[in-house]
C-alpha cells in the first residue's frame, strides 16, 4: 500500500513541477500567496483604557502585547525622543494579520487633537471589521465616551464580485473618541 501512495505522491510532483503556477497546482497547493502581508494596523490613542472599551470589550480582539516602551521620535515621527509610550498588540482570529496596534504616550503625553473629524480626506483611514451580531454591537458602541456616528445600523445591498450574487452586509459607521473612522459590518446570507 505504502508503495502506491508513494507512487500517486511522486506522480503529482512531477505533474505539478511541469506546469508551474497552473490550475493544477493551485488546486493542489492552494492558491500561490502575494509576497506582502498586511500585518496590522497601528493606532495612535490618548486613553488606551478607553479604547480597549471598544476594541476588546466590544469587538473582542484580545490583548497580546503590553509595555510601555522608549520611543525615538524618528522611525515613528511622534512625540519627544526618549519619551515613553504603552504600546498595546490586539490579536483578532488570525494569529499573524488582522491586529491592531495601540500607542499612547504616557510621559510626556501627546497633545489632543485639535480637530473632531466630522468628514474624510485625503490621508485619512477607514477601519473595516467583520462581525457577528452587529447590531448589539452599534448598541454597545453609541454609549462610549467620545464616538460619534455617521450611519445608524442599516442593510446596504452590494454587487457581487465578477458577476456572483449581491452581496448584503449590515452595518454602523462611526469615528471612535481618537477619530479613526470605524465601519463595523456583518456580511448577511
Amino acid at each position: 500500500m505504502m508503495k502506491y501512495v508513494a507512487i500517486l505522491l511522486a506522480f503529482a510532483v512531477t505533474a505539478c513541477a511541469s506546469t508551474p503556477k497552473s490550475n493544477q497546482m493551485d488546486s493542489m497547493i492552494g492558491p500561490i500567496r502575494k509576497p506582502t502581508d498586511f500585518r496590522r494596523t497601528t493606532l495612535i490613542v490618548a486613553d488606551a483604557e478607553r479604547s480597549l472599551k471598544l476594541y476588546r470589550d466590544i469587538l473582542g480582539f484580545e490583548p497580546n502585547y503590553d509595555k510601555v516602551l522608549s520611543m525615538s521620535g524618528v522611525a515613528l515621527p511622534a512625540g519627544e525622543p526618549g519619551a515613553k509610550a504603552r504600546l498595546l498588540l490586539l490579536e483578532g482570529n488570525d494569529p499573524w494579520v488582522g491586529w491592531i496596534g495601540m500607542l499612547e504616550w504616557v510621559d510626556p503625553p501627546l497633545d489632543p487633537r485639535a480637530d473632531v473629524p466630522t468628514r474624510l480626506g485625503i490621508g485619512d483611514v477607514v477601519l473595516l471589521f467583520n462581525t457577528t451580531k452587529v447590531d448589539e454591537r452599534c448598541a454597545k458602541i453609541k454609549k462610549l465616551e467620545g464616538v460619534r456616528f455617521t450611519a445608524e445600523p442599516r442593510t446596504v445591498t452590494y454587487p457581487g464580485r465578477n458577476g456572483g450574487p449581491d452581496i448584503k452586509v449590515r452595518g454602523c459607521n462611526f469615528f471612535d473618541a481618537d477619530g479613526y473612522l470605524v465601519e463595523l459590518n456583518q456580511i448577511l446570507e
